[in-house]
């Protein structure tokens, strides 16, 4: 029996090819038992009269589909359903219960979806006005060598990092470039053996509260702070201890006795941008060293320095070993690239080693590779180098736009990076502020979640300018600017 060729059809607002759609549509009749082994596809040419395209882009999909064994070729017979195609299952499948019959109310034996979050329309980028944080922006980001670095990646050269389970370990290539020049730029010196690839730095944050902390252990956050942290930290289980930053960011004198591990994004505060300056660096390491806690230091935005130098990591200072130090690809390439690394001491790296085994086993071995050559090839600098052109115009643009409009600046970074954390006069709950804004297209970021739920401190808000157009940003301010001045 032949199969007609007006059972295909093309969607032109696809974002498949040609050749990927025709491909897609022969697996999912074969898969679905629609096509039958032993059927005959319509000829090349009349399919692809049919669908209006090249002879050569139907001949293209069926040569693959022989490749994959759904389809075989017959010499001048044609191409027909092959005997040996993958077959749909052989019974049929029951239909979901409309309602489910299990009390989860007592099964659950932890809940995690009540975490006060950011949340981000899907569609944040059909806004005009996007003022959000941590989004990659397509205008900076360089598509064609993270293509060509994937296709390397995949070639039989590299089989083996495409292939293998890497077990407890992480590609060479990639440890290697990490340790060789992205540590030093922080003054870091480490080994192979005091580092673990993670996926991004809300893992590597994950780990070392798994490691570090009980229910009888005290874990010290700033206040405010990123919300995934106190998410975390609740999970755990720990006594937690929240300390007001200033605009130093987190002072040594205001850790409490019986402190086991301190979070601090030292740098970059997260998320007021608060630098910290040396002396308190100083002062926070030998607190450490005297009190007999650790350090986890969250450099998260240290790789987009435009305004000046930033400070030296925490963990270049130390000289006891107490500094666990966690680093992302997500700002300076892309967020869901997901791949993170934690630095520390080799006992602490083991543990964390044999829990990520336990976990995941490792990060997919072809994204490590295919970040190894990026970063390699020297496209990761060039990448960093737009960024920060791009993003000290934008923050030019800001900073005219938010001091033409009369808003106020609850907080500024020192060095760069890519946001701003506001304040609203009081009285304004940015929470309400950002729904209404929605309705004119902007997109802010409302504070509450950084805050501790005992605490309702409601107005403040964080524009970044990663993720919109430099043009745009004064008519957006002019409307959160206008917004607030309509809620007083």
């Amino acid at each position: 029996m032949a199969i007609p060729a007006e059972t295909f059809f093309l969607d032109p607002d696809s974002d498949q090819t040609l050749q990927q759609q025709i491909q897609q549509q022969v697996a999912e009749a074969i898969l679905t038992g629609r096509f039958q082994p032993g059927e005959r596809m319509p000829s090349s040419r009349r399919l692809a009269r049919h669908l209006g395209v090249a002879r050569i882009t139907v001949t293209i999909a069926y040569t693959e589909l022989v490749a994959n064994d759904y389809l075989a070729s017959r010499g001048r017979s044609g191409y027909f359903v092959s005997d040996n195609a993958p077959r749909p299952p052989n019974f049929a499948p029951q239909a979901a219960p409309t309602e489910s019959r299990v009390d989860w109310s007592r099964a659950l034996g932890q809940r995690f979806s009540h975490r006060a979050t950011l949340t981000r329309p899907p569609n944040w980028r059909d806004f005009r006005f996007p003022f959000i944080y941590g989004q990659a922006d397509a205008r900076l980001f360089d598509h064609q060598n993270w293509r060509l670095c994937a296709l390397q990646a995949l070639g039989q050269k590299d089989f083996e990092a495409l292939t293998s389970d890497y077990y407890e370990r992480d590609d060479p290539r990639l440890i290697e470039f990490i340790l060789r020049h992205i540590l030093p730029r922080r003054g870091i010196s480490a080994r192979p053996e005091e580092i673990l690839i993670t996926m991004g730095a809300q893992n590597a944050l994950w780990t070392t509260a798994q490691i570090l902390l009980t229910q009888r252990r005290t874990a010290v956050i700033e206040n405010p702070c990123y919300h995934g942290l106190r998410d975390i930290l609740s999970q755990a289980r720990c006594i937690t201890h929240p300390v007001d930053v200033d605009e130093g960011g987190l002072p040594p004198d205001a850790i409490p006795g019986g402190a086991d591990v301190v979070f601090t994004t030292a740098s970059h505060h997260c998320p007021t941008n608060a630098t910290m300056p040396l002396e308190r660096r100083k002062a926070l390491l030998e607190r450490a060293a005297r009190d007999g806690f650790l350090i986890v230091e969250d450099d998260y935005e240290f790789e987009i320095p435009f305004l000046r130098s930033p400070s030296p990591a925490l963990k270049s200072l130390d000289g006891e070993g107490a500094v666990i130090y966690t680093g992302s690809f997500s700002k300076s390439l892309f967020p869901g690239l997901r791949l993170g690394y934690l630095v520390a001491s080799e006992p602490f790296i083991r543990e964390a080693r044999a829990l990520r085994s336990l976990v995941m086993r490792h990060p997919p071995g072809h994204i490590q590779r295919t970040a190894a050559y990026f970063l390699s090839l020297g496209h990761y600098d060039a990448q960093v180098a737009r960024m920060g052109r791009a993003y000290r115009r934008r923050r030019a643009t800001m900073d005219e736009a938010i001091r033409e409009n009369g808003l106020k600046v609850s907080g500024r970074g020192t060095f760069g990076g890519s946001s701003y954390w506001m304040q609203a006069p009081d009285g304004i709950d940015t929470t309400q502020l950002a729904q209404q804004l929605r309705e004119q297209s902007v997109l802010i970021e409302p504070g509450r979640a950084f805050f501790g739920a005992d605490q309702n401190i409601t107005s403040h808000y964080r524009l970044a300018y990663s993720s919109i157009a430099t043009a745009r940003i004064p008519d957006g301010i002019a409307r959160i600017a206008q917004a607030i001045r309509e809620s007083t």
